[in-house]
């Protein structure tokens, strides 16, 4: 009887919440729009409008940090590494290794692609030095 249960459950568990996640977001969201709406109706300057909606834009838009990311990926790699040898076996070992070596590869980007208008700028002066 349980034992049946259990798919079933699983099945309903990976259905259920991407759509409870969905219905968070959007009610969250909801509580914006409503008040940019109200704001809207009291204002005449569509300049005003503008800066308000990009205050309401939670998007960063800084450049990505491969090296922050590479630190993070490597680290969790030796996390799974440690829980293989110390659990699991050679196969979380392997997997370990695969996402470490993973995280030295994203930091090697980061140091080798400046992302920041700083690192930018000083890597053409340099360019241009030469």
């Amino acid at each position: 009887m349980i034992s049946d249960a259990i798919p079933v459950l699983g099945i309903l568990t990976g259905i259920s919440v991407p759509i409870a996640v969905f219905i968070w977001l959007y009610h969250e969201e909801k509580g914006k729009r409503e008040a940019v709406i109200k704001i809207a109706e009291h204002m005449d300057d569509p300049a005003k409008m503008e800066e308000l909606l990009t205050l309401f834009n939670e998007r960063k838009k800084e450049p990505i940090d491969y090296r922050r990311g590479g630190v993070i990926t490597l680290f969790v790699g030796v996390g799974i590494y440690l829980l293989g040898a110390v659990s699991f076996g050679n196969f979380f070992e392997g997997i370990g290794l695969l996402v470490g070596a993973i995280g030295v590869g994203t930091m090697v980007a980061g140091y080798l692609y400046p992302n920041t208008g700083e690192e930018l700028t000083n890597a053409v002066e340099e360019f241009e030095k030469r």
